[in-house]
């Protein structure tokens, strides 16, 4: 069974107030539906559960036909398909999500993605980390594991659920203010642009990327790393 909360939803806080990234909302009625309560809440609906509409090729128009919704999941079918990135751009928000990921696979959600001059969205985005921790070539690092704070920081406690079960998601970014939960369990906690943070990306692969994580705004993108993932 998909979230206990929201099952497939993917959901996000238009214009988002601290009062709001403080509350959770409240369950959904049906899969890619919003109660009114959540509506009047100000949250929004990301994927209608039927189409792609709403999401297009980072630095494209279009969407790559191998991103096709499949039993009501935004689904990466095969490799080639491309990251893809929101039509809209987001600041201080709630993002709520299931994702599940096919064996020995990786991916990630990333946000305040720029396009722009840069040629990947990993040069500017923030990454919370998309794993299958039991077999993927990635899990010898904790700081590539599931749930992480990518290649800065380890989550806190392993929650991730095996490969092709559903892993619920809830990221919180709030002036800056990040906290990421994995099936209810907090995996990191960190503000962007603080002393600490600025000292984690200077150890990691992304000190060499002057934008990196940089944006106070920008699209939220869901990655293709070569292996079949759904959301």
């Amino acid at each position: 069974m998909r979230g206990s909360v929201i099952a497939a939803l993917l959901l996000l806080s238009a214009c988002c107030t601290a009062k709001h990234t403080e509350t959770a909302p409240m369950a959904a009625s049906g899969m890619n539906t919003l109660s009114a309560a959540e509506q009047s809440a100000g949250w929004r609906l990301l994927f209608d559960g039927r189409t792609t509409a709403g999401w297009r090729d980072f630095k494209s128009d279009h969407i790559n036909p191998q991103w096709q919704v499949v039993d009501g999941a935004l689904t990466l079918t095969a490799p080639g398909g491309g990251d893809i990135v929101s039509v809209d751009e987001y600041e201080n928000f709630e993002l709520m999500l299931d994702w599940k990921i096919s064996p020995g696979g990786n991916s990630g959600i990333f946000f305040n993605v720029v396009e722009g001059d840069h040629d990947t969205i990993w040069r500017t985005g923030p990454e919370m980390q998309i794993l299958d921790n039991e077999a993927a070539e990635d899990r010898v690092n904790p700081t590539h594991r599931a749930g992480s704070n990518y290649d800065l920081e380890a989550p806190r406690v392993v929650s991730v659920h095996p490969a092709n079960e559903w892993n619920s998601v809830r990221l919180v970014v709030n002036h800056g203010h990040v906290q990421q939960f994995l099936n209810g369990e907090l995996q990191v906690e960190y503000d962007l642009w603080s002393p600490a943070w600025e000292a984690q990306v200077a150890r990691s692969k992304f000190a060499s990327m002057p934008d990196y994580g940089r944006a106070h705004r920008g699209h939220l993108a869901l990655q293709d790393h070569g292996n079949v993932v759904a959301f």
